[in-house]
C-alpha cells in the first residue's frame, strides 16, 4: 500500500497552500505524489451538455474520459470509498499520497492551525498526529508534539521524507479488504509473497514477475 499523510485542520487554517508547496517540494526531492482532497459536501465535476454528462444521464453508473495523455473517471458509489480503495483503484504507482482532510482517520496526519482561526486543536490526543503547522505552539511547553511553522514547508517535507515515505520503502506486500489495508505479520507476509510469487512464475510468459495483484471478488 502507497504511505498515507493527512493534512488537517480547520477550514481557513491554511491546509491547502501547506499541501501545495509540500508536494511541489517533494515534487523536486524526486518523489512521485499524490493527492486526496476530501470534500464532506459532496462535489460534482460534469457538466450539463457534454458528452460524459449524456453518459451519465443515460444511465452508466462509471463514465470514463480517456485521452493520449490522461484519463478521468466519474463513479457513482453507495457509500463512500475509504481512501485505501481509492489509491489501490488508481493512485498505485506513485511514492506518497498527501490527503487533505480525513481528520477523524486513522492516518498519519499533520495539523495546521493557524492563531487567528483557533487556537485549539482538533486532533489533540490522536495517537497519529505526527507534528503541528503553526505560527504559535499548540502542544503547549510540555507537548510531545513536534511544531513547525506554518510556513516551514522544506521542515515538513523533511519528516514526511523521513517517517512516511523512506519508513515504507522496504514494505513489499499489502493486502486490502473491503477497500481497507490489513496489516501483517512478518510470517503472514513472508507466507504470501513466497507462495504467489511461486505460483505466478510458474505460468507462461510470467517467470520474472516485478510487481504482481491479485483482486478477488465474492460471488
Amino acid at each position: 500500500m502507497v504511505p498515507i499523510i493527512s493534512i488537517v485542520g480547520l477550514s481557513g487554517s491554511g491546509k491547502t497552500t501547506l499541501l501545495e508547496k509540500v508536494v511541489k517540494e517533494l515534487t523536486l526531492r524526486g518523489w512521485s505524489v499524490g493527492t486526496i482532497k476530501h470534500d464532506v459536501h459532496g462535489f460534482d465535476i460534469d457538466r450539463e451538455g457534454k458528452d460524459s454528462y449524456r453518459h451519465k444521464k443515460a444511465g452508466a453508473v462509471t463514465v470514463a474520459l480517456s485521452s493520449p495523455g490522461r484519463f478521468a473517471v466519474i463513479k457513482e458509489v453507495k457509500k463512500e470509498w475509504p481512501p485505501e480503495r481509492i489509491i489501490a483503484s488508481y493512485l498505485s504507482d506513485v511514492d506518497v499520497v498527501v490527503i487533505e482532510g480525513f481528520k477523524q482517520s486513522g492516518f498519519p496526519k499533520i495539523e495546521v492551525i493557524r492563531k487567528a482561526n483557533s487556537k485549539k486543536p482538533v486532533c489533540a490526543g490522536d495517537k497519529k498526529l505526527i507534528a503541528f503547522a503553526s505560527d504559535f505552539n499548540p502542544a503547549g511547553p510540555a507537548g510531545k508534539v513536534p511544531v513547525y511553522g506554518i510556513d516551514d514547508f522544506r521542515g515538513i517535507s523533511d519528516l514526511i521524507e523521513e517517517k512516511i515515505i523512506k519508513k515504507h520503502q522496504q514494505k513489499t506486500v499489502s493486502l486490502l479488504v473491503d477497500g481497507k489495508e490489513v496489516a501483517l505479520k512478518p510470517f503472514i507476509e513472508n507466507l504470501l509473497r513466497e507462495g504467489v510469487m511461486g505460483m505466478i512464475k510458474s505460468l507462461k510468459g510470467c517467470e520474472r514477475p516485478e510487481e504482481i495483484e491479485i483482486r478477488i471478488r465474492k460471488k
